[in-house]
Protein backbone atom coordinates (compact mmCIF):
# COMPACT_ATOMS: atom_id res chain seq x y z
CA UNK A 1 0.00 0.00 0.00
CA UNK A 2 1.06 3.58 -0.55
CA UNK A 3 1.94 4.78 2.95
CA UNK A 4 2.76 8.26 1.74
CA UNK A 5 -1.01 8.79 1.58
CA UNK A 6 -2.85 10.15 4.62
CA UNK A 7 -6.57 10.02 3.77
CA UNK A 8 -7.81 11.93 6.80
CA UNK A 9 -5.23 14.70 6.53
CA UNK A 10 -5.81 14.94 2.79
CA UNK A 11 -9.57 15.22 3.33
CA UNK A 12 -9.00 17.93 5.91
CA UNK A 13 -6.80 19.87 3.51
CA UNK A 14 -9.42 19.49 0.80
CA UNK A 15 -12.12 20.74 3.18
CA UNK A 16 -10.09 23.85 3.81
CA UNK A 17 -9.30 24.29 0.09
CA UNK A 18 -12.96 24.18 -0.82
CA UNK A 19 -13.79 26.75 1.83
CA UNK A 20 -16.98 24.97 2.87
CA UNK A 21 -19.26 26.93 5.17
CA UNK A 22 -20.79 24.61 7.74
CA UNK A 23 -24.36 24.93 9.04
CA UNK A 24 -24.02 22.08 11.50
CA UNK A 25 -21.74 21.20 14.43
CA UNK A 26 -19.32 22.18 15.83
CA UNK A 27 -20.89 25.41 16.98
CA UNK A 28 -17.65 27.38 16.91
CA UNK A 29 -17.74 27.08 13.08
CA UNK A 30 -14.07 26.20 12.58
CA UNK A 31 -13.02 28.82 15.07
CA UNK A 32 -15.01 31.83 13.88
CA UNK A 33 -16.98 31.79 17.10
CA UNK A 34 -14.19 30.72 19.41
CA UNK A 35 -13.23 33.05 22.24
CA UNK A 36 -10.01 34.80 21.12
CA UNK A 37 -8.61 34.27 24.59
CA UNK A 38 -8.97 30.53 24.09
CA UNK A 39 -7.48 30.71 20.59
CA UNK A 40 -4.47 32.52 22.04
CA UNK A 41 -3.77 29.48 24.23
CA UNK A 42 -4.64 26.50 22.04
CA UNK A 43 -4.12 27.99 18.56
CA UNK A 44 -6.42 28.67 15.65
CA UNK A 45 -5.46 25.43 13.94
CA UNK A 46 -7.17 23.35 16.59
CA UNK A 47 -10.53 24.93 15.80
CA UNK A 48 -9.94 25.03 12.04
CA UNK A 49 -9.28 21.28 12.06
CA UNK A 50 -12.31 20.41 14.19
CA UNK A 51 -14.57 19.08 11.44
CA UNK A 52 -17.31 16.46 11.35
CA UNK A 53 -16.69 13.28 9.39
CA UNK A 54 -20.14 13.34 7.78
CA UNK A 55 -20.62 16.35 5.52
CA UNK A 56 -17.13 17.48 6.43
CA UNK A 57 -14.17 15.19 5.91
CA UNK A 58 -16.45 12.97 3.86
CA UNK A 59 -19.90 13.41 2.30
CA UNK A 60 -23.29 12.38 3.69
CA UNK A 61 -22.94 8.76 2.59
CA UNK A 62 -19.21 8.48 3.41
CA UNK A 63 -18.77 7.55 -0.24
CA UNK A 64 -15.11 8.62 -0.27
CA UNK A 65 -14.23 6.08 2.39
CA UNK A 66 -11.85 8.50 4.09
CA UNK A 67 -11.76 6.75 7.45
CA UNK A 68 -11.89 3.26 5.94
CA UNK A 69 -8.85 3.93 3.78
CA UNK A 70 -6.94 5.34 6.75
CA UNK A 71 -7.77 2.26 8.83
CA UNK A 72 -6.68 -0.06 6.01
CA UNK A 73 -3.32 1.70 5.87
CA UNK A 74 -2.94 1.35 9.64
CA UNK A 75 -3.69 -2.37 9.49
CA UNK A 76 -1.14 -2.85 6.74
CA UNK A 77 1.49 -0.89 8.67
CA UNK A 78 1.31 -3.11 11.76
CA UNK A 79 0.52 -6.51 10.26
CA UNK A 80 -3.16 -6.69 11.22
CA UNK A 81 -6.02 -7.90 9.07
CA UNK A 82 -8.15 -4.96 10.11
CA UNK A 83 -7.78 -1.83 12.21
CA UNK A 84 -10.43 0.39 13.74
CA UNK A 85 -9.80 3.93 14.97
CA UNK A 86 -11.33 5.05 18.26
CA UNK A 87 -11.44 8.60 19.56
CA UNK A 88 -12.35 7.74 23.16
CA UNK A 89 -9.04 6.33 24.31
CA UNK A 90 -8.22 2.73 25.11
CA UNK A 91 -10.39 2.95 28.23
CA UNK A 92 -13.33 2.63 25.85
CA UNK A 93 -11.54 0.44 23.31
CA UNK A 94 -10.80 -2.26 25.83
CA UNK A 95 -14.44 -2.25 26.93
CA UNK A 96 -15.52 -2.78 23.32
CA UNK A 97 -12.94 -5.56 22.86
CA UNK A 98 -14.16 -7.39 25.95
CA UNK A 99 -17.80 -7.03 24.89
CA UNK A 100 -16.92 -8.59 21.53
CA UNK A 101 -15.63 -11.74 23.24
CA UNK A 102 -17.74 -12.27 26.37
CA UNK A 103 -21.22 -11.13 27.31
CA UNK A 104 -23.33 -10.98 30.46
CA UNK A 105 -22.84 -14.02 32.69
CA UNK A 106 -20.03 -15.43 30.58
CA UNK A 107 -16.50 -15.99 31.89
CA UNK A 108 -13.41 -14.14 30.73
CA UNK A 109 -9.87 -14.65 31.98
CA UNK A 110 -8.37 -11.30 33.00
CA UNK A 111 -4.98 -10.29 34.36
CA UNK A 112 -5.65 -9.03 37.88
CA UNK A 113 -3.19 -6.16 37.38
CA UNK A 114 -5.65 -4.65 34.91
CA UNK A 115 -6.35 -0.94 34.66
CA UNK A 116 -9.57 0.33 36.23
CA UNK A 117 -11.09 0.66 32.74
CA UNK A 118 -11.00 -3.14 32.46
CA UNK A 119 -12.80 -3.58 35.77
CA UNK A 120 -15.28 -0.94 34.62
CA UNK A 121 -15.97 -3.08 31.57
CA UNK A 122 -16.56 -6.11 33.79
CA UNK A 123 -19.15 -4.03 35.66
CA UNK A 124 -20.79 -2.68 32.51
CA UNK A 125 -21.20 -5.93 30.62
CA UNK A 126 -21.77 -8.26 33.57
CA UNK A 127 -19.01 -10.68 32.63
CA UNK A 128 -17.79 -13.11 35.28
CA UNK A 129 -14.07 -12.40 35.68
CA UNK A 130 -11.64 -15.24 36.21
CA UNK A 131 -8.66 -13.39 37.65
CA UNK A 132 -5.28 -14.62 36.44
CA UNK A 133 -2.84 -13.41 39.03
CA UNK A 134 0.34 -11.72 37.84
CA UNK A 135 3.79 -12.57 39.07
CA UNK A 136 4.44 -10.47 42.15
CA UNK A 137 7.92 -9.02 42.52
CA UNK A 138 8.31 -8.76 46.29
CA UNK A 139 11.66 -6.99 46.11
CA UNK A 140 10.27 -4.17 43.96
CA UNK A 141 6.71 -4.51 45.23
CA UNK A 142 5.14 -4.53 41.78
CA UNK A 143 3.34 -6.98 39.54
CA UNK A 144 4.70 -8.40 36.29
CA UNK A 145 2.40 -10.03 33.70
CA UNK A 146 1.11 -13.57 34.25
CA UNK A 147 2.84 -16.41 32.45
CA UNK A 148 1.50 -19.03 30.01
CA UNK A 149 1.30 -21.66 32.75
CA UNK A 150 -0.89 -19.33 34.82
CA UNK A 151 -3.28 -18.99 31.89
CA UNK A 152 -3.21 -22.73 31.22
CA UNK A 153 -4.21 -23.52 34.80
CA UNK A 154 -7.03 -20.99 34.66
CA UNK A 155 -8.40 -22.38 31.40
CA UNK A 156 -8.29 -25.92 32.72
CA UNK A 157 -10.20 -24.82 35.80
CA UNK A 158 -12.66 -22.79 33.70
CA UNK A 159 -13.03 -24.53 30.32
CA UNK A 160 -16.17 -22.48 29.63
CA UNK A 161 -14.21 -19.21 29.60
CA UNK A 162 -14.68 -17.27 26.37
CA UNK A 163 -11.12 -15.88 26.12
CA UNK A 164 -8.28 -14.11 27.87
CA UNK A 165 -7.42 -10.45 28.39
CA UNK A 166 -3.70 -9.90 28.90
CA UNK A 167 -2.17 -6.57 29.95
CA UNK A 168 1.27 -5.94 28.47
CA UNK A 169 3.41 -3.88 28.73
CA UNK A 170 2.57 -2.94 32.29
CA UNK A 171 2.72 0.67 33.39
CA UNK A 172 6.26 -0.05 34.58
CA UNK A 173 7.49 -1.54 31.28
CA UNK A 174 7.53 -5.28 31.97
CA UNK A 175 6.13 -7.39 29.14
CA UNK A 176 4.39 -10.75 28.88
CA UNK A 177 5.23 -13.79 26.80
CA UNK A 178 2.41 -12.99 24.40
CA UNK A 179 3.22 -15.81 21.99
CA UNK A 180 3.21 -18.33 24.83
CA UNK A 181 -0.11 -17.11 26.18
CA UNK A 182 -1.56 -17.06 22.65
CA UNK A 183 -0.57 -20.71 22.14
CA UNK A 184 -2.33 -21.69 25.38
CA UNK A 185 -5.47 -19.78 24.42
CA UNK A 186 -5.55 -21.19 20.91
CA UNK A 187 -4.99 -24.72 22.21
CA UNK A 188 -8.26 -24.18 24.07
CA UNK A 189 -9.83 -22.54 20.99
CA UNK A 190 -10.41 -19.16 22.63
CA UNK A 191 -9.14 -15.75 21.54
CA UNK A 192 -6.46 -13.67 23.21
CA UNK A 193 -7.13 -9.96 23.67
CA UNK A 194 -4.05 -7.89 24.46
CA UNK A 195 -4.45 -4.56 26.21
CA UNK A 196 -1.24 -3.15 24.74
CA UNK A 197 -2.06 0.44 25.58
CA UNK A 198 1.62 1.19 26.25
CA UNK A 199 2.83 -0.60 23.11
CA UNK A 200 1.81 1.42 20.04
CA UNK A 201 5.49 1.86 19.11
CA UNK A 202 6.39 -1.82 19.32
CA UNK A 203 5.67 -2.80 15.67
CA UNK A 204 8.25 -0.39 14.32
CA UNK A 205 11.57 -1.65 15.70
CA UNK A 206 12.82 -5.21 16.15
CA UNK A 207 14.83 -4.35 19.29
CA UNK A 208 11.61 -3.58 21.16
CA UNK A 209 9.47 -6.24 22.89
CA UNK A 210 7.16 -8.39 20.81
CA UNK A 211 4.16 -6.70 19.22
CA UNK A 212 0.87 -8.49 19.84
CA UNK A 213 -0.01 -8.99 16.18
CA UNK A 214 3.40 -10.53 15.55
CA UNK A 215 2.94 -12.84 18.54
CA UNK A 216 -0.38 -14.34 17.36
CA UNK A 217 -2.75 -12.30 19.51
CA UNK A 218 -6.25 -12.09 18.05
CA UNK A 219 -7.19 -8.56 19.10
CA UNK A 220 -4.80 -5.85 20.25
CA UNK A 221 -5.80 -2.47 21.68
CA UNK A 222 -3.27 0.36 21.67
CA UNK A 223 -3.26 3.90 23.03
CA UNK A 224 -1.32 5.75 20.37
CA UNK A 225 -1.23 8.87 22.51
CA UNK A 226 0.85 7.10 25.17
CA UNK A 227 4.02 6.12 23.29
CA UNK A 228 3.13 7.31 19.79
CA UNK A 229 2.63 10.64 18.11
CA UNK A 230 -1.14 11.15 18.15
CA UNK A 231 -3.07 13.37 20.54
CA UNK A 232 -4.81 12.28 23.74
CA UNK A 233 -7.68 9.78 23.36
CA UNK A 234 -6.14 8.27 20.20
CA UNK A 235 -6.72 4.53 20.23
CA UNK A 236 -6.76 1.70 17.69
CA UNK A 237 -8.15 -1.85 17.66
CA UNK A 238 -6.04 -4.29 15.64
CA UNK A 239 -7.67 -7.55 14.58
CA UNK A 240 -6.31 -10.72 13.02
CA UNK A 241 -7.90 -14.05 12.22
CA UNK A 242 -11.49 -15.15 12.74
CA UNK A 243 -11.69 -15.86 16.47
CA UNK A 244 -13.17 -12.39 17.01
CA UNK A 245 -15.83 -11.36 14.50
CA UNK A 246 -15.02 -7.92 13.05
CA UNK A 247 -18.71 -7.11 12.59
CA UNK A 248 -19.38 -7.86 16.25
CA UNK A 249 -16.38 -5.78 17.32
CA UNK A 250 -17.53 -2.84 15.23
CA UNK A 251 -21.05 -3.18 16.61
CA UNK A 252 -19.82 -3.21 20.21
CA UNK A 253 -17.64 -0.16 19.59
CA UNK A 254 -20.61 1.60 18.05
CA UNK A 255 -22.64 0.78 21.14
CA UNK A 256 -20.15 2.45 23.48
CA UNK A 257 -18.37 4.98 21.30
CA UNK A 258 -19.20 8.57 20.55
CA UNK A 259 -21.25 9.61 17.55
CA UNK A 260 -19.18 12.81 17.43
CA UNK A 261 -15.73 11.46 16.66
CA UNK A 262 -12.86 13.92 16.75
CA UNK A 263 -11.27 14.74 13.40
CA UNK A 264 -8.23 15.89 15.37
CA UNK A 265 -7.76 12.36 16.72
CA UNK A 266 -8.33 10.76 13.33
CA UNK A 267 -5.91 13.12 11.60
CA UNK A 268 -3.10 12.61 14.11
CA UNK A 269 -3.55 8.83 14.04
CA UNK A 270 -3.30 8.93 10.25
CA UNK A 271 -0.22 11.13 10.30
CA UNK A 272 1.52 9.09 13.00
CA UNK A 273 1.11 5.91 10.94
CA UNK A 274 2.78 7.58 7.94
CA UNK A 275 5.60 8.88 10.12
CA UNK A 276 6.29 5.45 11.62
CA UNK A 277 6.23 3.61 8.30
CA UNK A 278 8.54 6.13 6.66
CA UNK A 279 10.81 7.07 9.57
CA UNK A 280 9.87 4.90 12.55
CA UNK A 281 12.87 2.59 12.59
CA UNK A 282 15.33 5.47 12.46
CA UNK A 283 13.44 7.52 15.06
CA UNK A 284 13.16 4.59 17.45
CA UNK A 285 16.79 3.61 16.89
CA UNK A 286 17.73 7.08 18.11
CA UNK A 287 15.35 6.79 21.06
CA UNK A 288 16.80 3.41 22.05
CA UNK A 289 20.31 4.82 22.01
CA UNK A 290 19.14 7.71 24.12
CA UNK A 291 17.47 5.35 26.57
CA UNK A 292 20.65 3.32 26.92
CA UNK A 293 22.61 6.45 27.84
CA UNK A 294 19.97 7.59 30.31
CA UNK A 295 19.84 4.15 31.90
CA UNK A 296 23.60 4.11 32.36
CA UNK A 297 23.60 7.58 33.90
CA UNK A 298 20.67 6.90 36.25
CA UNK A 299 22.12 3.57 37.37
CA UNK A 300 25.23 5.43 38.55
CA UNK A 301 23.26 7.78 40.82
CA UNK A 302 23.34 6.74 44.50
CA UNK A 303 20.04 5.98 46.16
CA UNK A 304 18.22 5.24 42.90
CA UNK A 305 17.44 1.78 41.63
CA UNK A 306 16.49 1.53 37.98
CA UNK A 307 14.51 -1.53 36.92
CA UNK A 308 16.46 -3.17 34.13
CA UNK A 309 16.97 -6.40 32.25
CA UNK A 310 17.87 -8.24 35.43
CA UNK A 311 14.11 -8.77 35.75
CA UNK A 312 14.17 -10.73 32.49
CA UNK A 313 17.26 -12.69 33.50
CA UNK A 314 15.60 -13.60 36.80
CA UNK A 315 12.52 -14.86 35.00
CA UNK A 316 10.25 -12.24 36.53
CA UNK A 317 9.14 -10.93 33.15
CA UNK A 318 9.49 -12.14 29.58
CA UNK A 319 10.71 -8.83 28.15
CA UNK A 320 11.26 -5.22 29.18
CA UNK A 321 10.61 -2.07 27.19
CA UNK A 322 13.88 -0.10 27.48
CA UNK A 323 12.07 3.16 26.77
CA UNK A 324 10.15 2.86 30.04
CA UNK A 325 12.21 4.09 32.99
CA UNK A 326 11.09 2.75 36.36
CA UNK A 327 13.17 4.25 39.16
CA UNK A 328 12.83 3.09 42.77
CA UNK A 329 13.58 5.98 45.17
CA UNK A 330 13.04 4.33 48.56
CA UNK A 331 16.75 4.33 49.41
CA UNK A 332 16.58 8.13 49.37
CA UNK A 333 14.17 7.96 52.28
CA UNK A 334 11.28 9.38 50.28
CA UNK A 335 8.32 8.02 48.35
CA UNK A 336 7.83 8.09 44.62
CA UNK A 337 4.98 10.52 45.15
CA UNK A 338 7.29 12.92 47.00
CA UNK A 339 9.92 12.54 44.29
CA UNK A 340 7.38 13.40 41.58
CA UNK A 341 6.20 16.47 43.47
CA UNK A 342 9.77 17.67 44.12
CA UNK A 343 10.78 17.21 40.47
CA UNK A 344 7.75 19.21 39.30
CA UNK A 345 8.27 22.01 41.82
CA UNK A 346 12.05 22.37 41.55
CA UNK A 347 12.97 21.09 38.07
CA UNK A 348 9.72 21.68 36.17
CA UNK A 349 9.62 18.13 34.86
CA UNK A 350 6.54 15.92 35.12
CA UNK A 351 6.99 12.17 35.34
CA UNK A 352 4.36 9.85 33.94
CA UNK A 353 3.55 8.00 37.14
CA UNK A 354 4.55 7.61 40.75
CA UNK A 355 3.60 5.48 43.69
CA UNK A 356 4.88 4.71 47.15
CA UNK A 357 8.07 3.12 45.88
CA UNK A 358 9.01 4.64 42.54
CA UNK A 359 8.58 7.06 39.69
CA UNK A 360 7.94 6.07 36.11
CA UNK A 361 9.07 8.03 33.07
CA UNK A 362 9.11 7.33 29.35
CA UNK A 363 11.33 8.24 26.47
CA UNK A 364 9.91 8.35 22.95
CA UNK A 365 10.98 9.37 19.47
CA UNK A 366 10.08 12.93 20.51
CA UNK A 367 12.91 13.29 23.02
CA UNK A 368 16.11 15.11 22.12
CA UNK A 369 19.49 15.93 23.66
CA UNK A 370 17.99 18.67 25.81
CA UNK A 371 15.29 16.48 27.36
CA UNK A 372 17.78 13.65 27.84
CA UNK A 373 20.17 15.88 29.76
CA UNK A 374 17.36 17.55 31.69
CA UNK A 375 16.00 14.22 32.96
CA UNK A 376 19.36 12.95 34.18
CA UNK A 377 20.28 16.31 35.70
CA UNK A 378 16.92 16.53 37.48
CA UNK A 379 17.37 13.09 39.04
CA UNK A 380 20.87 14.08 40.10
CA UNK A 381 19.45 17.16 41.82
CA UNK A 382 16.81 14.99 43.46
CA UNK A 383 19.50 12.73 44.90
CA UNK A 384 21.48 15.70 46.18
CA UNK A 385 18.40 17.29 47.78
CA UNK A 386 16.65 14.20 49.12
CA UNK A 387 17.69 14.88 52.70
CA UNK A 388 15.89 18.24 52.56
CA UNK A 389 12.56 16.61 51.72
CA UNK A 390 10.41 16.21 54.80
CA UNK A 391 10.10 12.62 55.93
CA UNK A 392 6.55 11.31 56.02
CA UNK A 393 4.98 8.37 57.77
CA UNK A 394 5.59 5.15 55.84
CA UNK A 395 2.89 3.60 53.69
CA UNK A 396 2.05 0.15 54.97
CA UNK A 397 2.45 -1.93 51.82
CA UNK A 398 0.42 -5.14 51.65
CA UNK A 399 1.98 -8.43 50.66
CA UNK A 400 0.44 -11.29 48.67
CA UNK A 401 -2.22 -12.53 48.86
CA UNK A 402 -3.66 -9.28 50.26
CA UNK A 403 -2.40 -7.23 47.34
CA UNK A 404 -3.41 -9.50 44.47
CA UNK A 405 -5.61 -12.38 45.55
CA UNK A 406 -8.59 -11.02 47.43
CA UNK A 407 -11.62 -13.26 47.78
CA UNK A 408 -14.25 -12.60 45.09
CA UNK A 409 -17.51 -12.90 47.03
CA UNK A 410 -19.82 -11.31 44.44
CA UNK A 411 -19.69 -10.53 40.76
CA UNK A 412 -18.31 -7.00 40.28
CA UNK A 413 -21.49 -5.85 38.55
CA UNK A 414 -23.74 -7.19 41.31
CA UNK A 415 -21.63 -5.58 44.03
CA UNK A 416 -21.35 -2.24 42.25
CA UNK A 417 -25.11 -1.91 41.83
CA UNK A 418 -26.08 -3.49 45.14
CA UNK A 419 -27.52 -1.56 48.05
CA UNK A 420 -24.49 -0.07 49.75
CA UNK A 421 -23.40 1.84 52.79
CA UNK A 422 -20.42 3.99 53.71
CA UNK A 423 -18.74 2.66 56.85
CA UNK A 424 -15.57 3.51 58.80
CA UNK A 425 -12.63 1.74 57.21
CA UNK A 426 -12.00 -0.49 60.23
CA UNK A 427 -15.59 -1.70 60.05
CA UNK A 428 -15.19 -2.48 56.33
CA UNK A 429 -12.78 -5.34 57.03
CA UNK A 430 -14.47 -8.59 56.05
CA UNK A 431 -17.15 -6.74 54.09
CA UNK A 432 -17.70 -6.83 50.33
CA UNK A 433 -16.49 -3.76 48.43
CA UNK A 434 -19.14 -1.87 46.45
CA UNK A 435 -16.63 0.45 44.77
CA UNK A 436 -13.32 0.44 42.98
CA UNK A 437 -10.30 1.70 44.90
CA UNK A 438 -7.54 2.50 42.44
CA UNK A 439 -4.47 4.49 43.52
CA UNK A 440 -3.64 6.62 40.51
CA UNK A 441 -1.48 6.55 38.53
CA UNK A 442 -1.24 3.83 37.36
CA UNK A 443 -4.89 3.16 38.23
CA UNK A 444 -4.85 -0.57 38.96
CA UNK A 445 -7.60 -1.33 41.50
CA UNK A 446 -6.35 -2.52 44.87
CA UNK A 447 -9.93 -3.55 45.51
CA UNK A 448 -12.55 -4.28 42.86
CA UNK A 449 -16.28 -4.38 43.56
CA UNK A 450 -17.27 -7.77 44.92
CA UNK A 451 -13.95 -8.45 46.62
CA UNK A 452 -13.65 -8.92 50.38
CA UNK A 453 -11.73 -6.13 52.10
CA UNK A 454 -8.81 -7.23 54.27
CA UNK A 455 -7.02 -5.48 57.15
CA UNK A 456 -3.87 -5.15 55.04
CA UNK A 457 -5.78 -3.37 52.27
CA UNK A 458 -7.32 -0.92 54.74
CA UNK A 459 -3.90 -0.19 56.26
CA UNK A 460 -2.41 0.38 52.82
CA UNK A 461 -5.14 2.70 51.57
CA UNK A 462 -5.40 4.76 54.75
CA UNK A 463 -1.65 5.13 55.24
CA UNK A 464 -1.22 5.95 51.56
CA UNK A 465 -4.00 8.53 51.43
CA UNK A 466 -2.57 10.18 54.54
CA UNK A 467 0.67 10.97 52.70
CA UNK A 468 -0.81 12.03 49.37
CA UNK A 469 -1.87 8.89 47.50
CA UNK A 470 -4.57 9.78 44.97
CA UNK A 471 -7.61 7.48 44.99
CA UNK A 472 -9.93 9.30 42.58
CA UNK A 473 -12.61 6.64 42.20
CA UNK A 474 -13.27 6.22 45.93
CA UNK A 475 -16.41 7.77 47.37
CA UNK A 476 -14.13 8.95 50.17
CA UNK A 477 -10.67 9.69 48.71
CA UNK A 478 -9.21 9.85 52.22
CA UNK A 479 -10.07 6.14 52.70
CA UNK A 480 -11.27 6.90 56.22
CA UNK A 481 -14.56 5.37 55.14
CA UNK A 482 -15.22 2.75 52.48
CA UNK A 483 -18.33 1.87 50.46
CA UNK A 484 -19.46 -1.72 51.03
CA UNK A 485 -22.52 -3.75 50.14
CA UNK A 486 -25.32 -3.51 52.69
CA UNK A 487 -25.78 -6.45 55.00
Amino acid sequence: MDHSRVPVLEALLEFRRRGDVVYGPPGHKQGRGADPRVVDVVGAGVFASDVLSLNGLDDRRESQGVLTRAEELMADAVGADQAFFSTCGSSLSVKSAMLAVAGPGEKLLISRNAHKSVVASVIINGVEPVWVHPKFDAERHLAHPPEPDDVRRALRAHPDAKGMLLITPTDWGSCADIAGVARVCHDHDVPLIVDEAWGAHLPFHSALPAWGMDADADLVVTSVHKMGGAIEQSSVFHLRGDRVCPDVLKQREDLLGTTSSSSLVYATLDGWRRQMVEQGHELLETALGRAARVREAVAALPGLRLMGFETVEAGLTAELDPLRLTVDVRELGISGMQAAEWLRAHCHIDVGSSDTCRIGAQLTHADDDRTEELFVDSLRRLVESADTIEAKAPVRLPEPPDVLELEQAMLPRDAFFASAEQVPADEAVGRVAAEMLSPYPPGVPVVAPGEVITPAVVDYLRSGAAVGMLIPDAADPTARTLRVTAR
